[in-house]
């Protein structure tokens, strides 16, 4: 009797599929970057009471949208935080030709590079929006590093999560479509894979900006915009509206999405 009872739960577990944790899996052997970036520090450390407390070294000023905070080739002698708003970091070639490299937006850091010997600025930051900037001196920055150690785990955590991003970019950039590029881009700027809920209406962005951060033409940014909002994966009157079945654009190379 336990012998036959024994081969029922044997036969049983046979029919029954292994389900694999949702942290294995399956990755192909072509180069594959997370298509959602996680990015930006940690939310259990509020950045604000800290910068409120410094007395020293720091000013807030308010920019006006299109209003440049610093130009490339600028001295490099500070390092900015965005307390409301969001800023567009561009950069200009030595033929004139400018692409957007990253649209920040509240509590990101920029100008951090001055911290690691840059002694110009290497892009142009502007204010897309109103907003207010605290500016924090160099020697300040440093004091704080050394003297907070949350602060430092916290800048530390940010930098690394954002030049993680760069790289990913760049893989973007290297081995995907404009298509899956623009897709990504607008997953991002809505929040969806970061922590906190996803924030689907996108401040307005003109065709342009997104050409030059994709890095393709803006009738090829036209052209698949409307697309997405044929497919329904948009919606587009105006303001824009992001849904998550976008993703598909991103996560699948499925012919009937491709032009």
């Amino acid at each position: 009797m336990q012998t036959k009872r024994t081969a029922v739960i044997n036969r049983r577990a046979q029919k029954t599929p292994t389900k694999l944790p949702a942290s294995l899996s399956l990755v192909p052997r072509a180069v594959k970057l997370n298509p959602i970036a996680s990015s930006g520090p940690p939310p259990s450390f509020d950045r604000h009471p800290l910068l409120r407390k410094l007395s020293v070294g720091k000013s807030s000023q308010e920019y006006n949208a299109d209003e440049s905070v610093f130009s490339q080739g600028d001295a490099a002698d500070a390092v900015f935080f965005v307390q409301s708003g969001k800023v567009k970091l561009t950069v200009v070639s030595t033929h004139g030709k400018e692409a957007v490299v990253a649209i920040l937006p509240v509590g990101s850091f920029f100008g951090e590079g001055c911290l690691s010997g840059q002694p110009l600025r290497l892009a142009t930051a502007t204010a897309t929006t109103d907003c207010v900037i605290t500016r924090l001196d160099k020697a300040t920055v440093i004091r704080v590093l050394h003297d907070e150690p949350k602060f430092s785990e916290m800048f530390l955590t940010y930098i690394l999560a954002r030049n993680a991003r760069v790289e990913e970019d760049l893989v973007d950039q290297l081995f995907n479509s404009s298509e899956k590029r623009l897709a990504r881009l607008l997953l991002l700027m809505a929040n969806f894979g970061k922590e906190g809920r996803p924030e689907p209406v996108i401040a307005k962005i003109s065709q342009e900006t997104l050409a030059e951060m994709v890095g393709t033409t803006r009738s090829r940014v036209s052209f698949f915009m409307n697309k997405f909002r044929k497919l329904g994966f948009i919606e587009y009157n105006g303001d824009l509206k992001v849904h998550n079945s976008l993703l598909n654009v991103v996560l699948h190379d499925n012919p009937g999405l491709r032009r």
